[in-house]
């Protein structure tokens, strides 16, 4: 677990604020008939822009087929997580996450959202507003001498309360001098289990949710996760510090 000093911390804050910004961007353009490539191009263009460098694009990962081809992982309505930009079209009724990394001043960060294209469908307020929820239940475990057990089963009770799926492949992770440091961070767990968190440490926490079966498969395409019944899923997920009181959020406007 890396402790970040005050320099960094410094410099996470300006990057993490200015990523937060360009997510909003990107969100706002998430409309009917936009591209995701096109949604791609415009969150590079955004980070460009911003003085950044898009931290997920050219990411390898053991396993996977190629590096990540993208900017910002779009993921649409069955899809969890990872998603790559395409010709495809998003349209009315549609659910998409939206997962973004930046680098900036050397370090980076990592913020996702989830929004529905048009008026939403079926349960699509319900789920979003939920995933969205559990992260704040779980950034409020956040403090020095908390376990991250803690963190998994505030967010597990209160998702599978509201009737949701808690996905278990994928977890959040710490962040800062790479893409994805230790320690992995589940969405789940037991209270008082788990490596301990101390001050200092900056960490992304990121709940994915499911309408049905928590159980989700990789795709063929070597990145994409589904859910495994075809069901929806959402990702909210921000990046954080640890501090003396509680957690300080770096991608929060």
């Amino acid at each position: 677990m890396i402790i970040k000093n005050t320099k960094e911390l410094d410099i996470l804050r300006e990057g993490g604020k200015r990523l937060a910004a360009v997510l909003v961007e990107a969100a706002k353009a998430a409309k009917d008939g936009i591209t995701t490539k096109e949604l791609d191009e415009l969150a590079e263009k955004l980070i460009l822009k911003t003085g950044g460098k898009p931290s997920f694009k050219g990411y390898k990962v053991h396993g996977a087929p190629m590096p990540y081809p993208g900017t910002i992982c779009i993921s649409i309505n069955e899809e969890v997580v990872h998603g790559i930009a395409s010709d495809r079209k998003l349209k009315n009724g549609d659910i998409v996450g939206l997962d973004i990394g930046m680098w900036y001043g050397g370090l980076c960060t990592d913020t996702a959202m989830t929004l529905a294209v048009g008026p939403p469908s079926g349960g699509a307020t319900a789920l979003i507003s939920a995933t969205k929820k559990s992260l704040e239940v779980g950034i409020a475990q956040v403090r020095p001498g908390a376990k991250l057990g803690d963190i998994g089963f505030a967010i597990q009770r209160y998702l599978e309360k509201e009737g949701f799926g808690v996905v278990r492949e994928l977890v959040g992770h710490g962040v800062g001098k790479a893409v994805h440091e230790e320690p992995e961070i589940p969405n789940w767990g037991k209270k008082g289990e788990g490596d301990e968190l101390s001050e200092g440490m900056v960490i992304a926490l990121e709940p994915m949710t499911t309408e049905g079966n928590f159980k989700v498969k990789l795709a063929k395409d070597g990145w994409t996760w589904v859910t495994r019944d075809g069901s929806r899923s959402a990702h909210f997920e921000h990046t954080l510090v640890v501090t003396k009181t509680g957690a300080e959020v770096l991608t929060r406007i």
